[in-house]
């Protein structure tokens, strides 16, 4: 008796009806202003369309169309991966427009959104098409800039306080007002894995002196020297025959006392 080969039946193709997409497809055409395909046209690409463009309306900040924390965290996470495995210099800035609170109490919310999406756009205008802008929440902004030496640097920072400072901006017909910005950043250590965290500290701290000095002004704190134990120095060049990164960013330790086996040294 002959029994029928058993076989895997194709799956079915996706019924686009079946699936509760209305909400998806609003969302898309009021964050992207996106055409999706015909469903009738591809039930595979019109779905990949809407998972695509998902995906980007989740990296983005809705009012100003710039990245977001998510997304700022991710190009930093990148960004320290490069700098300890080929040395290339990075900076981050940290930027908060001043007194904005008294913009949003004197004007009103509606004005307030005015001028962080004017402060977005001219951001925007400063840097590289390879260079990431942030809005990180309320008048916070962030910029990775990769492959960036200390002079460009503190140019493009400087350019960028300019910019705003000198940017007029429209509330009301016949009515325009002006904000400034108060930009910190840090250099991450080259040739280091550091930490996002550790390095955005860094740029915050940076921010804050800038905004406890006067506002207005950039502060930047340049790249560190990296100090370690002679036990580690041994450890870490074993790391370098591996291929894996040169030296691990840490908080700073308390380097006083101790024997010539725990000396610190500086390594070159």
């Amino acid at each position: 008796m002959t029994h029928p080969v058993a076989t895997n039946a194709p799956s079915s193709p996706v019924d686009l009806l079946h699936l509760q997409l209305d909400d998806a497809r609003a969302l898309l055409h009021h964050g992207l202003n996106l055409s999706l395909p015909s469903a009738e046209a591809s039930a595979t690409v019109h779905l990949q369309a809407i998972i695509d463009g998902l995906c980007e309306l989740s990296l983005k900040d809705p009012l100003t169309g710039l990245a977001n924390r998510r997304h700022f965290r991710s190009v930093v996470d990148r960004a320290i991966d490069v700098v300890a495995r080929s040395g290339e210099p990075a900076l981050m800035l940290m930027l908060d427009i001043d007194h904005f609170k008294k913009v949003n109490d004197t004007y009103g919310h509606q004005t307030g959104d005015l001028v962080l999406q004017a402060v977005a756009k001219t951001l925007q205008g400063c840097v590289r098409p390879m260079d990431t802008v942030a809005r990180l929440g309320g008048e916070e902004f962030a910029v990775m800039l990769p492959s960036c030496h200390t002079a460009y640097g503190s140019i493009v920072a400087e350019r960028i306080r300019k910019a705003i400072e000198s940017l007029p901006i429209p509330i009301a017909p016949g009515q325009s007002i002006q904000v400034t910005i108060s930009v910190g950043g840090a250099f991450a250590p080259e040739w280091v894995r550091s930490t996002t965290a550790l390095w955005s500290e860094r740029a915050d701290q940076q921010l804050y002196r800038a905004k406890a000095e006067g506002r207005n002004r950039v502060l930047l704190d340049q790249q560190q020297e990296v100090f370690v134990s002679a036990e580690e120095k041994n450890l870490l060049f074993g790391h370098l025959s591996l291929g894996d990164p040169a030296w691990i960013e840490s908080a700073p330790t308390d380097m006083s006392g101790g024997n010539n086996n725990g000396a610190m040294q500086r390594v070159f």
